[in-house]
């Protein structure tokens, strides 16, 4: 018990240590890289993937010879066949086994068609999964920008309380002074108790944003531990100030790069395979067919009946047999043919979807781009407000200091120059979100 004692100040240090642990701080890159290892869609993508793969390893294995065996066994009773085909009044039994194999020689490409349309479906499928996984990237820093604007905005509204307690000192010194009235005092103290209501706000919008970004993420359990890191933003900001490149110019690069249009255009391809699949229809098939059988005869019931010993009925019904079939078609109800004509209709909807693929690319390009452009002139036009209305509350804050101005009109400029900080810390997160937009379709993997 004294031992207990002893060490029980030390655990309970232990614990408190443990328990303040600061949290993990999660980069986007992480994020990203933990959802896409996580999410319950891009694991069922994946299992479509290996469907493929078995169905590539199904047509490839078509090349191989099969190999069948059986054994039967029969009894005739009353009058049944004698060994020189006679029928006559005795029993008999047969035991037999066979053992046969047949493996295609030429099937009129059929095989070697269908191999190559379940490699590009398989490519296609590669490529659906990488689609996927873009879009999740995409979601996620979403949700991660969105964290970071509402971090910016506590600071901002930390930095108005901070500044309203100040000012609740300074008008208590001045109240005291004599310059100005007791009223000063009460208007101050409630704008800042305004001013904490907005704290505590910003406070429960930040936990608020990680809560959806660590649901996004599938994260369990994440509770209060998790958090993300604020990387460096202004220089990207300065980098992609004149990088913003025109429509015309992503789309020719986004058309080759982009995960929707080369899966379209392998589909293309694996339906043209399988209209050869089809067409074979019309060619003669030639297989290779070998056999081996044997078997054991038993009569009973006749007089004079003598059966050879089973060595020897062994050596003389064995049979051995190998050959060639060729099978040429000469009318099949025109299946075939509807067949031939289902895959040519199947090839004109898939360039059709090709086609309505890349305009779609190309407008969500046109959007990224004149979203990008707005949100940069929107950043130019906070930055200098967020100029303009610091200045302004500089002025009236060193008025109401001087005594020559009421909180009302110290507290205008405050309002003022906090909406401007906020208006700029919007304007700054969406253009770049958007410009990360707009470097997504040209390939550029998405990155603060």
């Amino acid at each position: 018990m004294n031992k207990f004692k002893l060490y029980l100040p030390a655990l309970l240090l232990c614990w408190s240590a443990q328990a303040q642990e600061p949290a993990k701080k999660w980069s986007l890159e992480e994020c990203i890289n933990y959802a896409i290892e996580h999410n319950i869609d891009l694991k069922q993508k994946v299992q479509d993937q290996e469907s493929k793969k078995v169905d590539l390893s199904t047509s490839k294995n078509s090349w191989l010879p099969n190999l069948n065996a059986g054994v039967g066994q029969n009894f005739d009773f009353g009058r049944s066949p004698s060994k020189t085909g006679v029928i006559v009044d005795q029993n008999s039994a047969n035991s037999s086994f066979y053992l046969q194999t047949s493996m295609p020689v030429f099937d009129g490409f059929k095989i070697s068609n269908d191999i190559k349309a379940r490699k590009l479906d398989l490519m296609a499928s590669t490529e659906n999964l990488n689609k996927a996984k873009e879009d999740l990237a995409i979601n996620v820093a979403s949700y991660f920008v969105e964290a970071l604007y509402n971090k910016e905005l506590l600071s901002v509204a930390e930095l108005q309380v901070a500044l309203t307690s100040e000012q609740v000192t300074r008008t208590d010194a001045l109240v005291k002074a004599g310059k100005v009235p007791m009223s000063q005092l009460y208007d101050i103290k409630a704008q800042l108790a305004k001013d904490e209501v907005s704290l505590t706000e910003a406070r429960n919008n930040v936990n608020l944003s990680l809560l959806n970004l660590a649901q996004m993420l599938e994260l369990e359990r994440s509770g209060q531990s998790f958090d993300i890191s604020v990387p460096v933003v202004e220089d990207a900001i300065e980098k992609y100030m004149n990088s913003i490149l025109p429509p015309d110019m992503v789309y020719n690069n986004a058309v080759a790069v982009k995960p929707q249009i080369k899966e379209q255009e392998y589909l293309l391809e694996s339906q043209k395979k399988m209209l050869q699949v089809a067409k074979s229809g019309y060619l003669p098939k030639l297989d290779f067919n070998a056999s081996y059988s044997n078997g054991y005869y038993h009569y009973s019931g006749g007089n004079d009946i003598v059966n050879t010993p089973f060595s020897d009925q062994i050596k003389q019904n064995e049979r051995k047999t190998i050959g060639f079939s060729l099978s040429i078609p000469i009318f099949n109800r025109f299946q075939v043919r509807n067949s031939v004509r289902s895959n040519k209709i199947a090839i004109l909807n898939r360039e059709l979807m090709i086609e309505s693929s890349k305009k779609t690319l190309y407008k969500e390009i046109q959007q990224a781009y004149f979203n990008a452009t707005a949100a940069q002139e929107k950043y130019k036009a906070a930055d200098k407000s967020v100029l303009a209305s610091k200045e302004a509350f500089g002025y009236a804050e060193d008025k109401y200091n001087a005594g020559k101005s009421t909180v009302y009109e110290y507290s205008e400029a405050k309002t003022k120059y906090s909406q401007s900080l906020s208006e700029q810390i919007q304007a700054k997160y969406n253009y770049i979100f958007r410009a990360k937009i707009l470097d997504f379709y040209n390939g550029v993997p998405i990155k603060l």
